[in-house]
């Protein structure tokens, strides 16, 4: 019986270069697509958080516009107090107006605007998904804003509630429960009915307050048409940057 012998030849430098080439390259490759997916993933991510971003901004300009008319009516309803109080020559013959005024114009509502997808965007650490500095500046600067409503706001509250302590001392509250129609609707009472307190002091008291919350509800309007402002340009800026709509 024959035996053959297979001789090995042992290999070029060449071919392991090539094989070691080959493998760097398939792996290289990977890591590419597999770095490409991830990048494609973050910017659809980014889109879908600023297309979210674009509607919430939007929304909050009706929201803003409704509100500012809202509280303009609340000033006119103010100064309609204010000058009842101080021009009136005899209240006896004005209480039911002054009932009425006394108890819608303190009525006010705080700004709701949508605050659902920056909370989301900050919670969970995917505002780094938002690449370009300058809109990222932007969409910070536009919710900073409403930093200096709320401060607004907080300072209109505690002069309503210094605002209806004094009132406590000069309305019948079994007035005010009979001119309430439905669903808390204030109404103007039929007769003009007496004043638990006639104190001119305690009246002129209720007016300043009234002139106090006056003056805040007139910032916030201020501080509302520039938040409205921002939001709009804001939103011409989303529009042409990310191509939506």
């Amino acid at each position: 019986m024959e035996v053959h012998h297979h001789t090995h030849h042992p290999k070029k430098w060449k071919e392991y270069f090539w094989e070691f080439f080959m493998l760097f390259l398939a792996v290289f490759c990977g890591f590419l697509a597999e770095y490409q997916l991830e990048h494609k993933i973050e910017r659809d991510r980014a889109k879908e958080y600023i297309e979210s971003l674009y509607a919430d901004i939007k929304a909050d300009q009706e929201v803003i516009a409704a509100h500012i008319a809202f509280t303009k009516s609340k000033v006119e309803i103010l100064d309609s107090l204010i000058q009842l109080v101080y021009k009136e020559p005899n209240l006896k013959d004005s209480t039911k107006k002054l009932y009425y005024l006394a108890r819608i114009a303190p009525r006010l509502t705080t700004l709701a605007y949508n605050t659902r997808t920056i909370e989301q965007l900050k919670n969970s650490g995917n505002f780094r998904l938002i690449k370009k500095l300058e809109t990222s500046n932007k969409i910070m600067g536009y919710y900073l804003k409403f930093q200096a409503l709320l401060m607004l706001e907080t300072i209109r509250q505690s002069e309503q509630i210094e605002y209806q302590k004094i009132a406590a001392k000069i309305f019948d509250p079994n007035v005010f429960l009979q001119n309430e129609g439905q669903d808390n609707e204030v109404l103007m009472g039929a007769n003009n009915s007496p004043l638990h307190s006639n104190n001119l002091d305690l009246l002129k008291e209720l007016s300043v307050n009234a002139v106090y919350i006056r003056g805040t509800c007139k910032g916030i309007i201020a501080a509302e048409k520039e938040i409205k402002k921002n939001g709009e340009a804001l939103l011409e800026y989303l529009k042409k940057e990310y191509h939506l709509e």
